[in-house]
């Protein structure tokens, strides 16, 4: 039976989401100097002269005399939105991991936000190509914003690969134990994951989002977007979801009946494979 698929709803949304995510990140710094008290003027005062020179809408007034404008607060208030509604419009393909519950469509939404950055890397890189090459006249900041959306791209595929189980793994051993064997060899793996995952945000969220985020630290280049105060903090975050998908995996898998791996597809694997691509 054919998958039914969530129509242009399902790409549009996404799309929106890279939208208003990025103002949002972009514009974090308003958010910082409003609602976060700085112990430091002189580190309020450098924040502050980074976002005026970056300041998308500078001509617009901030609300009660702040910082934030309407815009900001449209953003804040949408991505979630597109968050709740493309993850109920989403419809897993043909190749995907079938079964998953309505949690899982979270993953799933963050999947086709991938692709929307990936193919917003694709129309910025043409752009550069052709002032570059065609008009001589190559853009300063090109290079950087594809090296963000990569980065932001690489962090959240570990989310979308984690709830789809296509990240690499041995089965040699795993294959030749009976289910109960294979539950206790699934608890230690997500017990390993959610492991790593505490010890590294517990080591590592003082350095992060008080010296990176808090300060707003920036690149250094002429573009000098704040890629080490943005995707830092955006490790701990993608990493905590990365273990609490793997929880969500085992809960459940856990009655599920026993599968062989190989390295064959299977024919529902060739089946799924042709649907993909429009064959019948």
């Amino acid at each position: 039976m054919q998958k039914r698929s969530g129509g242009i709803v399902e790409w549009l949304i996404p799309l929106a989401f890279v939208g208003t995510a990025a103002w949002l990140i972009w514009h974090l710094p308003a958010f910082m100097l409003d609602w976060i008290p700085y112990t430091s003027e002189s580190m309020r005062a450098q924040v502050e002269a980074i976002y005026i020179r970056a300041d998308v809408t500078p001509n617009m007034n901030g609300i009660f005399g702040g910082h934030i404008d309407i815009i900001d607060i449209i953003a804040l208030i949408a991505t979630p939105i597109l968050v709740f509604f493309g993850a109920r419009s989403v419809r897993p393909a043909g190749m995907e991991y079938e079964g998953a519950s309505k949690i899982d469509h979270i993953a799933l939404f963050m999947g086709r936000v991938t692709m929307m950055m990936i193919a917003t890397m694709t129309i910025v890189m043409l752009y550069e190509v052709f002032m570059r090459y065609i008009m001589e006249q190559p853009t300063e900041w090109a290079n950087e914003m594809t090296l963000w959306f990569a980065s932001f791209v690489f962090l959240i595929s570990g989310f979308y690969a984690m709830q789809q189980r296509c990240h690499i793994r041995i089965f040699l051993i795993y294959d030749i134990m009976p289910r109960w064997v294979q539950r206790v060899f699934d608890s230690v793996s997500c017990l390993l994951i959610v492991t790593f995952a505490f010890f590294l945000v517990y080591g590592s969220y003082k350095q992060v989002f008080l010296n990176k985020l808090y300060k707003w630290e920036l690149y250094g280049s002429a573009f000098n977007p704040p890629i080490p105060a943005t995707l830092q903090p955006m490790v701990l975050i993608m990493i905590t979801l990365v273990a609490a998908q793997a929880l969500l995996n085992l809960i459940a898998d856990w009655n599920k009946t026993p599968e062989i791996h190989t390295d064959e597809p299977d024919q529902d694997e060739i089946e799924m494979l042709k649907r993909a691509v429009g064959q019948d």
